[in-house]
């Protein structure tokens, strides 16, 4: 924002309402740049797949390019104008570049894209990268969870938040960081584009848990606690409206707790239904085998006894399903086994 000061009187624009979400705006040049770039590439590598003859999700486009969008206008709208008046305001803009908009980008599955669009070539050093030990550890649950769970009580509880109220290389700089360490965790949460290693979705589901808990505790330490965050910055800003400085603090907690948990909500649907796909891929993979195996059976007992027929009463197809099932064979042992 141009020409705010920690002068005495107030500089800053003037007193928020709702319609400034859609008609107040700023230049935020790096994200604005960044999302031009990044939807450019996005564009490219679509022409590039449909001109090797394939096909690229529309659902997949919408997101990344909604999330780009998102990111604009989180930092150049009015949310972007107010975000170093208001605390509540700085609260929304956390969350969503942290959670909301890295989602998103998540959903719109870049690398995916990335390995469909490159030569062989490059699919085998994308291969090569993802393999190596530093992806694994930034992809390992604890590590990923970390990325986005530690941020926002470094950035509340650090000198950091102040630095982003005072420095414009500093804001931007958050700006940025917050969408790259919520895609860390998001890219192997959702497992839709290539990871290092997969993990049960199951754990992902947990993860979701602890997060929703911490995102509770330091909207409740906000709330119910006794320091004011930044209470220097904000009393030397000399805002004439609004809410309080102690008053802003407490709905901009609200605002972590509540947003914090509803932005879960998306990822947990995403969550689920990825488990549903899977769990339908792997159904019909296996009965697919399982009928290839039937019909193999079938076809060697006719061949030991010409003129014979199999039939569903033969031993071999009285075979229980779940023993050749690979996911529940080992609860039951196999042929050799029995």
């Amino acid at each position: 924002m141009a020409g705010l000061t920690l002068a005495a009187g107030y500089s800053g624009p003037p007193a928020w309402q709702w319609s400034d979400l859609f008609t107040s705006w700023q230049l935020e040049p790096v994200v604005l740049a960044l999302a031009v770039v990044l939807g450019a590439l996005y564009a490219l590598g679509i022409v590039r797949v449909r001109g090797k003859e394939g096909r690229w999700p529309l659902g997949r486009s919408a997101a990344w390019f909604g999330g780009l969008a998102l990111w604009v206008w989180s930092t150049m709208s009015g949310v972007g104008v107010y975000e170093r008046i208001l605390f509540t305001d700085r609260a929304a803009q956390v969350i969503t570049l942290l959670m909301i908009v890295p989602l998103l980008l998540g959903l719109g599955a870049p690398v995916s894209l990335i390995a469909e669009s490159a030569s062989e070539s490059g699919r085998a050093r994308l291969t090569r990268a993802l393999r190596s030990w530093p992806s694994r550890i930034l992809m390992f649950p604890a590590v990923s969870t970390a990325l986005l769970m530690l941020p926002p009580w470094l950035l509340y509880f650090t000198p950091w938040y102040e630095h982003t109220l005072t420095s414009q290389s500093w804001n931007i700089g958050l700006h940025v960081v917050l969408v790259v360490l919520g895609l860390s965790y998001f890219w192997p949460r959702l497992q839709i584009d290539p990871v290092a290693h997969e993990y049960p979705q199951m754990v992902g589901l947990f993860i979701t848990m602890a997060e929703v808990v911490f995102d509770a505790g330091l909207g409740m330490l906000m709330v119910y606690g006794h320091t004011t965050i930044a209470e220097h910055y904000y009393t030397a800003l000399g805002r004439p409206w609004g809410p309080s400085i102690r008053e802003d603090q407490v709905w901009g907690g609200c605002t972590l707790w509540a947003l914090g948990d509803m932005a879960g909500l998306p990822f947990l649907a995403a969550l689920v239904r990825r488990w549903m796909v899977k769990g339908r891929a792997e159904t019909i993979a296996v009965d697919a085998a399982i009928d290839a195996q039937i019909a193999h059976q079938r076809e060697q007992a006719a061949t030991a006894t010409p003129g014979a027929k199999a039939t569903d009463d033969d031993p071999e197809m009285m075979r229980p399903w779940w023993l050749d099932d690979p996911s529940l064979a080992h609860r039951y042992g196999t042929r050799e086994q029995e």
